[in-house]
């Protein structure tokens, strides 16, 4: 089974979303400065956001640590 993503890139406010889902939810702090989770209601993932991407080096990929949808 398939499942859309969609992708917005902000080049002039510097910052990336990536969404699994369109579900209402809230924007939460992961361990990495400059990556944000969005999640739902009981915590499930929805996507996530980079901001300042343009800060990243080419050749050093991003690494950040995002919390799994429970399972229900």
């Amino acid at each position: 089974m398939s499942q859309q993503v969609k992708v917005w890139f902000d080049a002039e406010g510097d910052f990336l979303e990536v969404l699994f889902s369109e579900e209402p939810g809230y924007m939460r702090e992961t361990a990495h400065d400059a990556v944000m989770e969005r999640v739902d209601a009981d915590g499930n993932l929805l996507g996530f956001s980079i901001m300042q991407v343009s800060q990243f080096s080419a050749g050093k990929p991003l690494v950040a640590e995002l919390t799994p949808s429970r399972v229900q």
